[in-house]
């Protein structure tokens, strides 16, 4: 049996996976980017297609903005610094990170990662999709269970930004100061090294 390839949707700012199958998507020239408005920018690598075990992200933060609200799941996540330099706040520790330090984060693991240093940072990430997940939206973010994990109270999240002030499961709450992701096309430079 061969695995068909997948559809990929054009809008105005780029191709989407639209479907079931395999398919290439170059992030910087063909990808539909979003603009999370202080949590960072990044391709929607996953859009409609079929991920149904791992969930994978690429994300470019400003130094200072963090990549998510300070929490556990109840999958593995890894995480991989492309460029730049990133903070790790780790089961209430801080540690620095930068170009090509790999971060394991097992199941349960309470963590976030933001920005540092004086320059944007890529970070890519991959996360299995065992037991929290149920689906992806259009704009490649992914559907979780009710027991996914728990966005967790921590100082020194909170600190950098990056932290709830009472503990929940609900991302609508944990994220109610950010506005909502715009789709974008993607802008020159937000890749180091993608200049044409």
């Amino acid at each position: 049996m061969m695995v068909p390839e997948a559809p990929l949707e054009e809008t105005e700012e780029g191709l989407l996976p639209a479907g079931k199958g395999w398919f290439v998507l170059n992030a910087r020239d063909d990808a539909r980017w979003f603009k999370s408005e202080g949590l960072g920018v990044g391709p929607a690598l996953q859009g409609r297609g079929d991920f149904r075990q791992l969930a994978m992200g690429l994300t470019v933060l400003a130094p200072g903005e963090p990549m998510a609200m300070y929490h556990w799941e109840t999958d593995q996540e890894d995480f991989l610094v492309l460029s730049g330099e990133a903070l790790l706040v780790v089961e209430g520790a801080e540690r620095p990170l930068r170009q090509w330090d790999f971060f394991h984060c097992p199941p349960g693991t309470q963590h976030v990662i933001v920005g540092a240093g004086d320059e944007p940072c890529v970070v890519f990430s991959v996360g299995a999709l065992e037991r929290h997940t149920t689906g992806s939206r259009v704009d490649g973010t992914l559907q979780g269970t009710d027991d996914w994990g728990a966005y967790t109270v921590d100082e020194a999240a909170i600190r950098h930004g990056a932290g709830v002030e009472e503990e929940t499961t609900d991302a609508e709450q944990a994220y109610a100061r950010f506005p909502d992701s715009e789709p974008m096309r993607y802008r020159e430079g937000l890749l180091p090294g993608s200049e044409r």
